[in-house]
């Protein structure tokens, strides 16, 4: 397939990226001695047991304290499990010390901020525990959210590795990040659960300075294939684009 010259992504965004690519990779510099996806799935792996702390720490035995151990944990288990069936090369480059260190305490840290202000109280006593109708709608948003990331990052995955090039069906075939929507979808969650304005802040700095800048990077990459003005005008970044699925 013959490839063409993409135009290039907007200044601002080469800019954000360059100034991500820094401080989670080569932040004070030095020897790379860390792998990001070590960092990552540090995180990840771990929530489980920060929030079952949490819960014995506070002795916090409620419900939704329950719902949230067994949603964000699980999630990250599954995120183990996904490393390990089909990585992610992104996360397999190199990183310094401080760059890690970073990754950690300004994008994956703050997650964990969610679970501590539903469990230790500190949003005080009146604040409002979530509805049954409330925490079943949040299980179902997680549900849906997990399984859209893992089939969308399983098919990229294996589509890249045995074929390579634009990638138009499965998943990809009404959004073009099908995998960045399962995990804003997740995290939403997480949000909803604590009803507080905090996570959602955490969520908009991570969702606009890091999801959306990858992803208008990638989508400057996949300009170079022939195919991409005609599957770009039918599909939607994050949701399908309604006429499109009305006449398909």
């Amino acid at each position: 397939m013959a490839m063409i010259n993409p135009p290039a992504a907007h200044p601002l965004v080469q800019t954000m990226r360059r100034i991500n690519n820094y401080l989670s990779q080569d932040f004070l510099g030095g020897p790379r001695l860390l792998k990001m996806a070590w960092v990552i799935n540090f995180q990840k792996g771990g929530t489980l047991f920060y929030v079952a702390l949490l819960m014995l720490w506070f002795q916090n035995d409620s419900t939704a304290a329950w719902v949230y151990l067994a949603l964000h944990g699980s999630y990250g288990l599954c995120w183990l499990i996904k490393h390990f069936a089909f990585p992610d090369a992104s996360w397999e480059k190199r990183v310094t010390l401080g760059g890690g260190l970073l990754a950690f305490l300004f994008v994956l840290g703050p997650y964990w901020i969610s679970p501590y202000l539903l469990i230790s109280g500190v949003l005080g006593p009146d604040h409002p525990a979530p509805s049954n109708a409330w925490l079943a709608f949040c299980i179902g948003l997680h549900t849906v959210g997990v399984v859209i990331m893992a089939a969308a990052d399983s098919q990229k995955y294996y589509m890249l590795k045995y074929r390579g090039g634009l990638i138009e069906e499965g998943m990809f075939k009404y959004i073009r990040h099908p995998n960045y929507l399962g995990e804003m979808m997740l995290y939403a969650a997480y949000a909803l659960l604590v009803q507080h304005w905090l996570p959602w802040l955490i969520l908009a700095w991570i969702w606009i300075g890091i999801f959306l800048v990858n992803m208008l990077m990638k989508e400057a990459s996949l300009a170079r294939y022939p195919g991409w003005p005609a599957y770009k005008a039918r599909t939607g970044l994050l949701l399908p684009r309604f006429r499109f699925w009305v006449n398909s």
